[in-house]
């Protein structure tokens, strides 16, 4: 089976654990741990199909242990069983003082700079990095915003990293975000602009 064959059971196992399990009803552990058995009962998938989807899928997003399958991160905050605290304690602790990236619109950039990175409906903010990395950003982004780990920890926030490599925190407050970077022909015209402009909001104080 082609790799573009196997995204539709890929992304139907990462709908059902990051983001359906409730809706479905299986049993979930706090760490995000399905059974097999009631993940191919739910999806009318066969093994094979199932291990395929997990072996092929592009950023290693789904974790498969014994009789047990997991999205390794991602997960939807309501409606699912997982938990903040199961998670992370399921991660490893990222202590290094390297730069971290979240990509993002230039849209978006206003109301980053005022309220930090929110992880919004998901459980964690995804970071990466790596200015190129594969897992920890979406592919289409305007700017790269740079996170200090450094910065993160002094605001009292813990760094995870999830097997496949994402970085995530619960969030990332406004004094933690030291720059950008641009991605895009269009946004690399303006990159002074957006950085100078990003970087004035950062320094104002937030009104209320």
């Amino acid at each position: 089976m082609s790799n573009e064959e196997m995204s539709g059971p890929s992304k139907r196992l990462s709908w059902l654990l990051r983001h359906g399990a409730g809706e479905a009803q299986i049993d979930m552990d706090p760490a995000g741990w399905a059974s097999v058995s009631d993940v191919l009962r739910v999806l009318h998938m066969n093994r094979s199909t199932l291990l395929a989807a997990v072996e092929r899928n592009n950023k290693s997003r789904l974790e498969l242990k014994g009789g047990r399958i997991r999205a390794c991160q991602g997960h939807s905050l309501n409606g699912m069983p997982v938990t903040l605290e199961g998670l992370e304690a399921s991660w490893e602790e990222h202590l290094g003082d390297e730069p971290l990236w979240h990509g993002t619109r230039i849209r978006n950039l206003e109301g980053i700079a005022r309220y930090g990175l929110l992880a919004g409906g998901r459980t964690h903010v995804h970071l990466a990095e790596a200015l190129d990395s594969v897992v920890g950003k979406r592919a289409a982004v305007d700017v790269m915003i740079e996170i200090s780990p450094a910065l993160l920890r002094k605001a009292g926030v813990r760094v995870y990293r999830s097997p496949n490599g994402v970085v995530l925190v619960r969030e990332a407050p406004r004094e933690s975000l030291v720059g950008l970077r641009a991605m895009t022909e269009q946004s690399r015209r303006k990159e002074a602009d957006l950085q100078a402009s990003f970087a004035t909001a950062l320094a104002k104080e937030v009104e209320g």
